[in-house]
């Protein structure tokens, strides 16, 4: 586990983390990346990835495969920079056509905000600058 004092996961809870989808392999093949490194940074028994459009997983497949492994309550983490369109209406309307199947089983869902402005994006930031300027620090 990661020195940022990763969330503990709550019981029977299972993460989605979602991006918009592309029509480039390697784009969507990251998504898998980030996931599995999430699930080894966090601890979370439970983390699918899925792309809005364009690729699969699915939002819908990726919240089947959460409630196939135990989730009671799926957690859709946008892995988008800013809250557009996509996270105030596409996600949260992607997610309920998800959980809808699994309504009657006591299914619950949440979709957080984006990765935004957080502090931590600074130290992002700095970090690709100085890979873009070739300084090695």
């Amino acid at each position: 586990m990661s020195e940022l004092n990763p969330l503990p996961c709550p019981a029977a809870t299972g993460l989605i983390i979602v991006d918009h989808g592309s029509r480039r392999a390697e784009s969507n093949e990251l998504l898998l990346e980030v996931a599995e490194a999430y699930r080894q940074h966090s601890g979370w028994a439970i983390v699918e990835p899925a792309h809005m459009e364009l690729a699969e997983p699915s939002i819908a497949a990726a919240f089947a495969r959460c409630v196939e492994r135990g989730a009671k309550h799926v957690v859709i983490f946008p892995y988008f920079l800013a809250p557009g369109r996509h996270w105030h209406q596409d996600i949260p309307q992607l997610a309920a056509e998800a959980a809808e199947p699994f309504a009657g089983e006591g299914v619950t869902h949440s979709v957080t905000p984006p990765l935004g402005l957080h502090p931590l994006m600074m130290r992002v930031m700095d970090d690709r600058i100085r890979e873009g300027l070739g300084d090695g620090r």
